[in-house]
């Protein structure tokens, strides 16, 4: 008796390697057709720089409709530009067509000039450096700071040091409470020797922090979504899109070594910003001292920062003007998915409206006009730039 343990419809697998084989030619001929990836393409002015640090303001068509400008801070391990990664799923474009006033923090990428640079020196210099800026540019006494994952941390903290300086706080898929050991990420940055690394790198590799991120989810970032990219090799704009997603993915910058360590060791190991004990220079952080109204944002499927690291904020600041959104996606889609486009955007400047004192109008801005420059925003910089020497220490 014979068994058959496999069997093969021979002309179907023909056809599908035949399909596979004419999907491959015609993506090699796409990839051929590409000159660069072109992402971050918004209209924008560079109006301040510091050591690494870049600070530009988008252009815009329209007067804003929204008083009090944006200031948005990202996190360091990434780019900010996947706020902007194209035309049709940016959310720098959908803030600036709702009437806001947007400026973004472009951190650089640090090398062993940069090694010892620490919290305090990103929060109370750097970032309180571009606060300034832009508060004298747009002549405004405060802005409204809009904070992207560490950049949310980083956010709330100097929020709290920094109350009188901040009309409105928004924070996205920040972690804020690191004693959650849900997700991978949480539970291996406690048991992280961090002093090893920092001592041994200086500077924490860009490459070596990204593999650690890919590990999270190996299957679905390391195998999963090349099998998936066959599918789209054939469709030109497609193709362009899985490899915007794969420049901003690899385009990690290295750490400055001791931001890092103190990161690790009074955030996700000691949880120092919930307990109250976290110190930047000689000042204690204190979330109680957040009383501006407050968004935070979290993402309901988020594997890296999970909504249990995000949610608490909202318990420990002193605003009664605070607000828990839930977005229903992943980490990355509340920036580029399909329908966080037209969810979140309006959503928080519908937010930043009603807590401001112009009206809310939305602004369609026309893709083909000059973008307006505001010929006063040099002059006004070279005034407020801080003349201060570089925070980098040998």
């Amino acid at each position: 008796m014979t068994h058959t343990l496999l069997s093969f419809d021979t002309k179907s697998l023909i056809k599908e390697f035949g399909d596979l084989n004419t999907k491959f030619i015609k993506g090699v001929s796409a990839l051929t057709e590409i000159e660069e990836i072109d992402v971050g393409t918004a209209p924008k002015e560079l109006i301040y720089e510091e050591d690494k640090l870049k600070l530009y303001r988008y252009s815009r068509n329209e007067p804003n409709t929204c008083r009090t400008p944006v200031l948005v801070v990202y996190a360091l391990v990434n780019r900010q530009y996947m706020l902007d990664l194209q035309p049709d799923r940016s959310m720098i474009r959908n803030l600036l067509n709702l009437g806001l006033d947007v400026f973004i923090i472009d951190w650089g990428y640090p090398n062993k000039a940069d090694m010892y640079l620490t919290l305090d020196d990103y929060i109370n210099g750097y970032i309180d450096n571009c606060v300034d800026v832009v508060r004298k540019v747009t002549q405004s006494d405060k802005v409204n700071l809009m904070g992207i994952c560490q950049g949310g941390t980083f956010s709330a903290i100097y929020a709290a040091l920094n109350p009188d300086k901040i009309e409105n706080l928004v924070t996205l898929v920040a972690p804020i409470d690191f004693s959650t050991n849900e997700g991978l990420l949480f539970n291996w940055s406690k048991h992280l020797n961090i002093d090893a690394l920092v001592d041994a790198y200086k500077i924490i590799p860009g490459d070596f922090l990204n593999g650690g991120f890919l590990m999270l989810m190996p299957f679905n970032l390391n195998i999963r979504k090349y099998v998936d990219m066959l599918d789209v090799m054939e469709d030109k704009d497609k193709l362009l899109n899985f490899l915007r997603m794969e420049k901003w993915i690899f385009d990690s910058p290295g750490q400055a070594g001791e931001c890092m360590r103190q990161f690790i060791k009074d955030c996700y190991q000691q949880n120092k910003l919930v307990k109250g004990e976290l110190k930047l220079g000689d000042r204690l952080v204190d979330l109680g001292n957040i009383t501006m109204p407050l968004l935070n944002i979290y993402a309901s499927a988020d594997h890296l920062v999970p909504p249990a690291s995000t949610k608490p904020l909202n318990d420990l600041v002193g605003t009664e003007d605070k607000t828990l959104y839930e977005f229903k996606g992943g980490h990355i889609g509340v920036f580029v998915g399909g329908r966080s486009q037209k969810e979140l955007a309006p959503a928080i400047s519908k937010w930043l409206h009603e807590r401001d004192n112009a009206p809310e109008t939305v602004v369609e801005v026309a893709e083909e006009a000059e973008p307006a420059v505001d010929e006063t925003a040099s002059e006004a910089v070279e005034e407020v730039a801080p003349k201060k020497p570089s925070r980098r220490r040998t």
